[in-house]
């Protein structure tokens, strides 16, 4: 690809240590994200050369970004993820937003310390795994949602197979036996449009162990439950929530979207039924990404789903263990959690 103005601005920024995000506003109004602030540059691109750059991302990743499809979800050549909003849409200039691809790789083992983990509590996240729990991680926007994923992916073991759907691919998977399926809108290029609903329904024709879901925004989260209540056990994705509570509620209002009419109560029996665990994560007083609240789904009481509260933040910010016991502790003790592990110290 040329390099104008805006590819060697980013080769620049890749020399950087610590910048999560670099977001183009306007051609004078350029900043980076640095543990977890924004930060504005000191630099100037041409106006002409950031629609060159976008005809150039749109090209690569063989999607239109016109006119008449003036937003774009795509990759760049090094991973990292980019979202592109044309003018008019945006105010007067392109909006261009990326999301810095990770190089190294990232595991429960090699990642001492990440998201605020100790080795208890990322011991108890790979026997979640081992023991093919169905799993929720549940943040805000750019806390870490994926990169929890890979963490919680990586423990998956090589003699599973594993479908994984996207609209953007992100994940960073090293297993054999894996099919990776991208979601796209319709196109010249591609034809017709395949929703994330439509790849959900296709993976009961795939034979899967595991489904993963990059992230669930839309009617697709009315299959996945099915899917988790049907015996595809180990079953992970991630959705926009800032609390566990409120990633309850939004699963109920993305059900509704399919256009199943259900009462609550079946919605909800379905949802502690298929779902294990919600893995919130955060951001601490310091702007540091931290997983911080675990919460291990029970029965239905009443039209309410009863959670065990199993780890929160003490007053240092440190996930702490909150005196209940996992109600699968059974389970996980078979793949290897220390049976005092409740009983020891955190």
């Amino acid at each position: 690809m040329a390099k104008n103005s805006v590819w060697r601005l980013l080769d620049d920024l890749a020399t950087k240590e610590g910048i999560t995000e670099i977001v183009i506003n306007a051609p004078e109004k350029i900043f980076v994200e640095r543990s977890g602030r924004f930060l504005q540059l000191n630099a100037k691109i041409a106006l002409g050369e950031m629609h060159e750059f976008i005809s150039e991302v749109a090209k690569f990743n063989k999607r239109p970004c016109d006119s008449f499809h003036p937003v774009l979800d795509g990759l760049l050549p090094d991973g990292s993820r980019i979202n592109i909003i044309l003018d008019p849409v945006a105010f007067s200039s392109p909006a261009i937003t990326i999301r810095k691809y990770v190089k190294k790789s990232v595991g429960l083992d090699n990642s001492p310390q990440i998201f605020g983990l100790n080795s208890k509590w990322t011991q108890f996240l790979k026997s979640i795994v081992k023991a093919k729990k169905n799993i929720i991680v549940s943040g805000g926007t750019g806390v870490g949602k994926t990169t929890m994923l890979n963490l919680l992916l990586n423990e998956v073991t090589i003699d599973s197979r594993v479908i994984i759907i996207e609209d953007t691919m992100e994940l960073q998977v090293n297993l054999p036996n894996i099919v990776r399926l991208e979601a796209f809108g319709q196109s010249a290029e591609k034809g017709k449009a395949m929703s994330v609903r439509d790849l959900v329904k296709n993976t009961l024709r795939m034979r899967p162990d595991r489904i993963i879901i990059g992230e669930v925004r839309g009617e697709e989260v009315y299959d996945l439950l099915q899917l988790m209540n049907t015996g595809h056990e180990g079953s992970m994705t991630s959705i926009h929530a800032n609390s566990p509570s409120e990633c309850l509620s939004r699963i109920e209002t993305l059900y509704h979207l399919s256009g199943h009419q259900v009462p609550i109560i079946a919605i909800r029996s379905q949802i502690a039924r298929a779902i294990d665990f919600i893995v919130q994560i955060s951001r601490n007083k310091n702007g540091d990404r931290v997983l911080s609240h675990i919460y291990e789904l029970g029965n239905l009481e009443g039209d309410k789903i009863l959670m065990s509260h199993l780890a929160a933040p003490d007053e240092n910010g440190q996930l702490k263990y909150q005196g209940v016991a996992a109600m699968c502790f059974d389970d996980l003790v078979k793949v290897g959690l220390q049976a005092d592990f409740f009983n020891s110290k955190f």
